[in-house]
């Protein structure tokens, strides 16, 4: 990740694998007192490769990574597990074989929330990826690529359903939706996908490591009602939390302190204008308007 604002444009997405070993490739180099031209010099590039594969901006060439930790005076077994690692690190994720329907700049938010431990997102206009039914995902997904084939719109469908297989693990994070009435409104699909979708919602709230927030209409003007954003923190300490936040072209992805306290208290406040039985109502009464 970048330092502050960057927009996921670059040709390799990193994995969260990568972007860990960047991380420890960055403190063994400063622990050395390396400087980044010096390690430019070992492996003859320029400072700015070093910095973007610390970044996890590049893919990590094992035999690079040998000659970094020689440099930094690593010895053989500590360069071993490095290079078993980077080898690791640059194997594609299961999402890869989704790569012609996946978004560049979508395919980094995959592989963080495959590593998350915890995952808070805002969601005002539908409901969240993760908890969609296969219908509703559909209508969502064909309205936001209207010039699809019905085989790509299917991939599309099928990825968002293998995504949702995380929730299922034995080590699922921890999901904290707030999400706006306007989505239990908005009528995706029909009558009928609707109810099935807010039963979904309802199911799924009942998991011990799954909270549904609805904020309703009655609260008013609020410090989030804007974009929408999904919050990553994960269980390794080489990774920052991260924020997503999605534009119509692209997104950017925040790991700059300020902008991640910014969205976390957001989050925070927000979930503390409705309550678990006020959720539920709203959740059970519009389930009933589309009977």
């Amino acid at each position: 990740m970048s330092e502050g604002r960057s927009s996921a444009s670059s040709a390799s997405a990193p994995t969260v694998l990568r972007m860990i070993l960047g991380r420890r490739l960055q403190e063994r180099r400063q622990d050395a007192g390396v400087s980044l031209e010096e390690a430019a010099r070992a492996l003859r590039v320029a400072p700015l490769t070093i910095r973007r594969l610390e970044k996890a901006e590049v893919a990590l060439k094992p035999l690079y990574v040998e000659k970094l930790l020689e440099t930094y005076g690593a010895d053989r077994q500590e360069t071993a597990e490095f290079v078993a690692f980077a080898e690791r690190a640059n194997e594609p994720g299961w999402w890869h074989t989704y790569r012609d329907v996946l978004p560049t700049w979508f395919s980094a938010y995959v592989s963080l929330e495959t590593g998350a431990t915890t995952l808070r997102t805002y969601e005002p206009h539908y409901a969240t990826g993760l908890l969609q039914t296969p219908e509703y995902a559909r209508s969502v997904l064909s309205g936001g690529f209207p010039n699809d084939r019905d085989e790509d719109l299917d991939r599309r469908v099928n990825l968002r359903l293998r995504r949702q297989a995380l929730l299922e693990r034995a080590d699922a994070p921890t999901l904290w939706v707030v999400m706006e009435e306007a989505v239990l409104h908005r009528v995706v699909g029909g009558p009928q996908v609707m109810r099935a979708q807010i039963e979904r919602l309802l199911e799924v709230s009942e998991l011990p490591h799954v909270s549904v927030d609805v904020v309703p209409f009655t609260a008013g003007a609020h410090v989030g009602a804007c974009a929408p954003f999904t919050y990553f923190r994960f269980e390794e300490p080489e990774l920052p939390d991260v924020v997503y936040s999605e534009i119509l072209s692209g997104a950017m992805y925040l790991d700059q302190r300020s902008d991640v306290v910014a969205h976390l208290e957001a989050h925070n406040r927000m979930s503390l204008l409705t309550s678990d039985s006020q959720s539920r109502a709203l959740l059970n009464r519009m389930r009933k308007e589309y009977a």
